[in-house]
């Protein structure tokens, strides 16, 4: 294959590779990100550019509800909101709910070109089996999820454990099938 693969195989081949890599990757420029920022801060914008921008920022957003007392109509509701935002403004990018409400997302946003996606993984602490995490996303995928947002094992990574992360991330996106993957 490509030197890519080659490469991601050698990566992949130990934690201590893993970790090479990563602590080998280039680090953000707080200074300029800093400077950037402020430099557009004092920058005057006009009405219509500010409509435009705001606009094109509703329909990048994920429209979420991840609480232990969700419901079925709580997620229809939010889904309405996805669709028809109110006023002019545009539907948004998805809606993003648990795995066993996706199936009442995607009945509620057909085809209204609003993607579902669903977190899975053992969200919020990512701390379960790798047979669990792979459990979820399948029946995410089943229930009809576009997306799966995946939440690492931020233990296992933080302990050094990358190539543990790694194998999970790759046994994940097998389990996505088509759905796109977020890590």
């Amino acid at each position: 294959m490509s030197t890519l693969t080659t490469s991601l195989a050698d990566v992949a081949s130990s934690d201590a590779a893993l970790r090479a890599f990563l602590h080998g990757l280039p680090g953000v420029d707080r200074v300029g990100a800093d400077q950037r920022a402020a430099m557009l801060g004092t920058r005057s914008i006009k009405t219509t550019a500010k409509a435009r921008a705001i606009d094109l920022a509703i329909s990048m957003v994920d429209l979420t509800t991840l609480e232990g007392a969700d419901t079925a109509g709580k997620v229809r509701a939010m889904c309405a909101k996805a669709v028809h935002p109110g006023g002019e403004a545009p539907r948004v990018a998805a809606v993003c709910v648990y795995p066993d409400l996706v199936a009442t997302a995607v009945a509620a946003v057909r085809g209204s070109g609003v993607k579902v996606a669903s977190v899975a993984t053992a969200f919020p602490s990512g701390r379960s089996s790798l047979e669990v995490k792979v459990s979820d996303t399948a029946l995410a995928v089943a229930a009809g999820a576009d997306e799966i947002d995946m939440v690492i094992d931020r233990g296992a990574f933080l302990s050094g454990h990358y190539l543990k992360v790694h194998e999970e991330i790759v046994a994940v996106k097998a389990a996505c099938g088509a759905a796109h993957l977020k890590v």
